[in-house]
């Protein structure tokens, strides 16, 4: 008897717990997209160019989304619109498919190239056997190898290298982690500017780059140099190319490097392209 009311009262407690608990239903929900900020608020000490090359935007448009023109002066505090509209930002996964969608270029048939007609080559004149001939003059054969030239004219620009030492590495793409290439040197040793052009930032104000230089080439092409130890030149500078600009130094990395990079358009592209070959 007793067992069986015991029975029934465990029932019972199942029942209620059963019954009055109420679970909360679960939702999966994404992730919101990741969007670029809208605004940069001047911070003291930046200039257009600066803000620019960290946002990867060209400094000419940048200047006529803000009504801005030359010299491009601009006030801390000031807020500049980085983007235009949603339909200018671009997902990754955007680009990925532009790039996926362009179409790939047919290759030109064999045929169409006209062919060359074979020339026949005349045989030297044998010589008698009784005739002498003339003696030759000893020339050396092994042409000396010549000499690499220290410059490289691409886009307009005569480019050579901001510094000698060994390349420690290599650009990684526009999107990538290294928007430059690495140069290896010890502290103190001389940074050259890698074309003529007008100093259009100097300063530490770009968060991983140290103190960086920024030169304008031309309306198109700018170049900079980072984690130097000493700048020897100021903005609105004038500079040749090969002109010392800087120290080699650390600031902002963790060994003595120069970081060096060329930018197209507010757009990254990779240095080794314009540099000569060494």
């Amino acid at each position: 008897m007793k067992l069986g009311l015991f029975n029934i009262l465990i029932t019972l407690l199942l029942l209620a717990c059963s019954t009055g608990g109420h679970i909360a239903p679960v939702q999966e929900r994404k992730q919101p997209p990741s969007q670029k900020i809208g605004h940069h608020v001047v911070s003291q000490g930046e200039t257009l160019y600066a803000i620019a090359w960290r946002y990867g935007v060209d400094v000419k448009t940048l200047a006529q989304r803000n009504g801005l023109s030359s010299p491009y002066t601009i006030f801390p505090g000031q807020k500049l619109s980085l983007w235009t509209s949603n339909s200018s930002r671009k997902t990754p996964r955007q680009l990925a498919k532009t790039s996926k969608s362009a179409p790939k270029a047919v290759p030109k048939s064999s045929s169409s190239k006209p062919k060359k007609p074979k020339t026949k080559t005349k045989s030297a004149p044998k010589v008698a056997s009784g005739a002498t001939s003339k003696p030759r003059s000893k020339t050396n054969t092994r042409p000396g190898s010549p000499k690499k030239s220290q410059t490289q004219s691409q886009a307009g620009i005569s480019w050579r290298w901001p510094a000698k030492g060994r390349l420690l590495a290599r650009f990684s793409g526009p999107n990538g982690l290294n928007k430059g290439i690495d140069i290896a040197g010890n502290l103190g040793e001389p940074v050259v500017s890698a074309a003529s052009g007008r100093v259009v930032y100097a300063g530490n104000g770009l968060r991983g780059y140290g103190l960086l230089l920024i030169i304008k080439h031309n309306e198109q092409y700018l170049s900079a140099y980072a984690h130097n130890n000493k700048l020897r030149v100021k903005e609105g500078d004038i500079v040749k190319g090969g002109q010392r600009i800087a120290d080699i130094g650390s600031s902002g990395a963790n060994r003595m490097k120069l970081h060096f990079e060329i930018r197209k358009n507010g757009k990254s592209v990779n240095p080794l392209s314009y540099l000569p070959k060494r």
